[in-house]
């Protein structure tokens, strides 16, 4: 006799798919409500090809509502961008509720000038990356660890020699816990639309384009991060500074514990309560042994592979100990 199991995947997200999405922005000492200003998407999901348009501002798998506000920024001073696994994740209710420890990876920050910031597309040229943190060698920890214990609070420094007018700010992070395939990064990006006043407008960032600014074969998005790594090229041009020589050349430095951009993780006011719920692997398995192989001994539950809106799932049938992969849509439960 076969025992059948229903589980919600609303489980197996949480135990391997905590995903993430830059949902509030906080400026002048005002945090503003979710989605406030911020093109937020409906799912939480990544966006894996970094040619598509929707590598700018997310959408396209991740549909994204429009908002019709628009925050007063300073120039030369700081915001906080708070990232969440869900539009409506707390630490009371998500065990991750900013970001699945395993997602490892960069933390960086773009602006765009534009015209009306409530209408701009978003992709295509125009970009210039103001803060970047990734790898800090020494302790092998990543930008998003940082974010993680922050509370997911991203602190972003404007700069203050930037012209005045509307701006898109495209906070962004890379999770590489499968960057050691094609299209295995996992890029996570929300635009907010602000008006910058204050800047001195005494330069012109070097822009980039989104798509464009990154390949599908740059070292800082293709990688095996299971090994101790000497260097870490962070995704992208190096970040514009006041005064600075301007380039677009994508960053080539060792990534350190304080990145030289002007942004950090800094401590804020919001709380943070730790949680044991979630327990983060440390082993790795040959392609072919992950997902049922000869011999596998492994959990009865495990998330394989992600395509497009698909997931595989194998699962264990506890009756026959026979291995069943199972396909099916992300967002709806799965019964076996």
């Amino acid at each position: 006799m076969k025992l059948q199991l229903i589980i919600p995947f609303s489980f197996l997200l949480s135990y391997a798919s905590a995903h993430t999405i830059f949902m509030k922005l906080q400026s002048g000492g005002t945090l503003y409500n979710t989605s406030y200003a911020i093109r937020t998407p409906t799912y939480d999901g990544p966006i894996n090809d970094v040619t598509t348009e929707y590598v700018a501002c997310n959408g396209g798998p991740n549909p994204t509502t429009p908002s019709s506000n628009i925050i007063n920024v300073v120039a030369g001073s700081t915001v906080n961008a708070i990232w969440r696994h869900t539009l409506d994740s707390t630490p009371a209710n998500d065990a991750t509720y900013v970001l699945d420890p395993s997602h490892l990876g960069p933390v960086m920050a773009y602006m765009k000038k534009v015209t009306d910031a409530t209408t701009d597309v978003g992709y295509g040229p125009g970009w210039f990356k103001i803060s970047e943190q990734g790898l800090n060698v020494a302790t092998q920890g990543w930008a998003t660890t940082d974010l993680i214990n922050n509370a997911g609070v991203q602190s972003i420094t404007i700069p203050s020699c930037i012209a005045n007018g509307q701006y898109l700010l495209r906070a962004e992070l890379i999770a590489l816990h499968s960057a050691g395939g094609s299209q295995g990064a996992q890029l996570y990006m929300e635009c907010a639309q602000i008006n910058v006043s204050g800047g001195t407008g005494t330069s012109t960032p070097s822009t980039v384009s989104f798509p464009g600014a990154y390949g599908q074969s740059d070292p800082g998005i293709l990688i095996n991060i299971y090994q101790t790594l000497t260097t870490y090229t962070i995704p992208g041009p190096t970040p514009f500074v006041c005064g600075a020589a301007q380039s677009t050349a994508k960053s080539s430095s060792t990534s350190t514990a304080k990145p030289t951009s002007t942004s950090t993780l800094s401590t804020s006011t919001i709380s943070k309560t730790s949680s044991s719920a979630v327990a983060s692997g440390t082993g790795t398995a040959a392609i072919y042994a992950q997902c049922g192989g000869q011999g596998w001994t492994g959990a009865t539950v495990n998330v394989c592979h992600r395509d497009g809106e698909w997931r595989e799932v194998l699962v264990v049938d506890i009756g026959d100990g026979e291995i069943v992969l199972l396909r099916t849509v992300e967002s709806r439960s799965v019964i076996l």
